[in-house]
């Protein structure tokens, strides 16, 4: 999976994670939210791939 990603891909994961991190030591529950919001946010953007390579034939 990280080779998909690239040098940039795996930094931004890596700054997500210490940010929530960050978050949790301060407040667990804001950073469950913020957890649940990106994991959500992410499986839109999965979907939405996946449908316009779907629409060109790409999936």
């Amino acid at each position: 999976m990280f080779d998909k990603l690239g040098l940039s891909g795996v930094f931004g994961l890596v700054l997500m994670v210490v940010g929530v991190a960050v978050i949790a030591w301060k407040a667990p529950v804001v950073a469950a939210g913020l957890t649940a919001v990106l994991v959500g946010l992410a499986l839109v953007a999965r979907g939405a791939i996946q449908s316009v390579m779907g629409v060109f034939g790409m999936a």
